[in-house]
């Protein structure tokens, strides 16, 4: 899918002041995206704030050392974000994703603008410049700066080489491409450096994300003969170890990782009666079919979903739907 950047030359050509969002609890993608962005309008001279709905989790601060992601309510309002000519949604096209930014963008005259490359999505009223088949939006961002003329700085590659090399578990998801190690080369000619940015990742885990790891993997059952992985971090989990939902992220994978797994879920209690489940398969199963059953979405081979209901509850539905799909590649 090839997106016509024209109508985003248009806007910014028309437009000085810009709020950019992404979705709650943000992952590299949507920080690398939304901080990518900002520079590339700043370079052009444009006024640019980055708006969340909650703050970034720690691990992935370091993108940020200047301090530029703000949150909703906490020295900014709605009618700050109202203010702004454009606003700019990187990583999302759903209602449902974005928190209580969702609120502020319906209620906004200003223009939407949407770059995201998630299957999942909703009418946002906005510009759609998507491509399904991008494996990151940091690497449509790295479109856009083409699109827009402005030079990649080592500022501006630093989060987009995070953003994508995240995305794809570093280059090893299905999704990677030749265009994607072509993206790659780009930002570390421009000054990424893939080491450090590794090192930020994963060499600073805090005691309480790797005790809470230990802890989803001690969890590990094997299900629909050994065809389905699942993990489980419970309110007594995080509550013991003291970690936060964010120090869940990319356990999943190591779940996925047990021989003869096809699909993997990790089962995360946010409170007693939410859930955050996330999926990942490895053969034709479509974890986003499984998602969206319950209001949620992403991709073919990674997707996710905020589920109403305990833990138990969230394992019952997910792997009941699961042993369809799985049933259905088997038949």
């Amino acid at each position: 899918m090839t997106i016509d950047w024209k109508p985003l030359q248009q806007i910014v050509a028309q437009h000085d002041s810009f709020i950019l969002t992404s979705h709650t609890r943000a992952d590299c993608d949507a920080i690398g995206s939304e901080l990518g962005l900002l520079l590339a309008l700043e370079v052009l001279g444009k006024k640019g704030r980055i708006v969340n709905a909650d703050a970034p989790p720690e691990h992935i601060r370091f993108l940020d050392p200047e301090g530029r992601i703000e949150v909703l309510g906490e020295g900014v309002t709605a009618a700050d974000c109202h203010a702004a000519d454009v606003h700019l949604i990187a990583d999302t096209s759903a209602w449902g994703q974005l928190g209580d930014m969702a609120a502020v963008l319906r209620e906004s005259p200003a223009r939407r603008v949407v770059i995201d490359h998630h299957v999942s999505g909703d009418d946002l009223g906005a510009l759609l410049l998507k491509d399904t088949h991008a494996e990151a939006t940091g690497r449509l961002v790295l479109q856009a700066c083409d699109a827009l003329g402005v030079e990649v700085t080592p500022a501006i590659a630093t989060p987009l080489f995070a953003a994508i090399a995240t995305d794809t578990g570093w280059f090893r998801f299905p999704s990677v491409s030749s265009a994607t190690y072509t993206a790659i080369a780009r930002l570390v000619d421009a000054g990424a450096k893939p080491s450090a940015i590794f090192s930020s990742l994963y060499d600073q885990n805090t005691a309480q994300r790797v005790r809470l790891g230990g802890r989803i993997m001690n969890s590990l059952r094997l299900d629909l003969a050994g065809r389905l992985a699942i993990g489980v971090a419970t309110l007594k989990d995080f509550a013991e170890t003291g970690a936060v939902l964010s120090d869940t992220e990319d356990v999943v994978n190591r779940l996925l990782s047990v021989e003869g797994v096809e699909a993997a879920i990790l089962i995360a209690a946010m409170d007693e009666e939410k859930t955050k489940v996330s999926l990942r398969s490895r053969t034709e199963v479509d974890v986003r079919l499984v998602a969206e059953r319950f209001g949620g979405g992403g991709h073919t081979k990674a997707a996710g979903v905020r589920f109403a209901g305990t833990v138990e509850a969230a394992e019952a539905a997910i792997v009941a739907v699961l042993a369809e799909q799985l049933s259905a590649k088997t038949a």
